[in-house]
């Protein structure tokens, strides 16, 4: 009987150290697209009042979780019964991401005005404004959770079922802490320069710290909403030319991340004239 016990805990320590093993093959692998992540959500979680950051920060983090909470039973059972159902998802996703990314170079390029306008708007109707950026931030987790959750999926194909359930699961428990909690800690930066400052009574070490701290947030957001556009069109080009075979080899000679660049902004633009095409056309209707 105890020896039956302990075999069973030679068994589990067993898989827990494959776990162990793949978890981080996966995590390597998925590297570019959490960095990706990480700019993303970073920009997309700032730009409230400093009482609301933690708290929105934390509505998308529970959107995050949910997301990956139905994304991994799926593309556990889609690769099981039906794997070429993987291939179109992340394609539509990779529209969506391409989509967002040139939708703001357009708003950056031709509408800066009336996005002035909007964030003075944003004071006075901040509940709104929060549900909406929550929302965008949770959909945009949602495709870039599909992409790591496949490409986690994808290095333990050869593995057992058991092994590649436990390794997802883990390396999408890790995305998330991991992203999120670092988010965090960029979307406090001020707060904590203010009381080193304070502590500090305005002298010394801690005060200079506080003052770069203070002074670096303004810049560490404008350079992660500029990454994070890019990242954007990178990801989706990145899941065009690894998914469509005509792209993939498509100008094999030139750099991968100028190819994908170009093809993610090419798809971006298709992307946003479909979409004000419809817009347009459901107007029309209305009227």
């Amino acid at each position: 009987m105890a020896s039956g016990f302990f075999a069973i805990l030679d068994d589990i320590a067993a898989l827990m150290d494959d776990v162990a093993v793949t978890a981080k093959i996966a995590t390597k692998k998925t590297a570019g697209i959490l960095g990706d992540d990480l700019a993303v959500n970073a920009e997309k979680a700032t730009g409230f009042l400093s009482s609301r950051e933690l708290p929105v920060l934390w509505s998308i983090t529970k959107g995050s979780l949910i997301n990956k909470i139905i994304i991994v039973p799926i593309a556990l059972l889609l690769n099981f019964f039906f794997p070429i159902a993987i291939k179109f998802i992340l394609i539509l996703g990779g529209f969506y991401l391409a989509y967002e990314g040139v939708e703001k170079i357009i708003e950056f390029l031709f509408h800066r005005h009336e996005n002035t306008k909007a964030a003075k708007d944003v004071i006075q109707d901040d509940k709104a404004a929060e549900k909406s950026k929550i929302k965008s931030a949770v959909t945009t987790d949602f495709i870039l959770s599909v992409e790591i959750v496949i490409i986690a999926l994808g290095t333990v194909l050869d593995r057992s079922v058991t092994v590649q359930i436990l390794t997802v699961s883990v390396v999408a428990i890790l995305a998330t802490i991991g992203v999120y909690g670092i988010v965090a800690l960029i979307v406090r930066m001020d707060d904590a320069g203010y009381k080193l400052v304070k502590h500090a009574d305005n002298k010394g070490f801690l005060s200079t710290l506080g003052n770069v701290l203070i002074k670096s947030l303004p810049i560490i957001i404008k350079v992660l909403s500029f990454a994070g556009t890019v990242a954007l069109i990178l990801v989706s080009g990145g899941i065009f030319v690894h998914n469509i075979e005509f792209l993939h080899h498509l100008l094999p000679n030139l750099m991968s991340t100028i190819k994908e660049f170009a093809i993610g902004l090419a798809a971006g633009l298709v992307a946003v004239g479909v979409a004000e095409g419809v817009k347009k056309i459901i107007l029309l209707f209305r009227k």
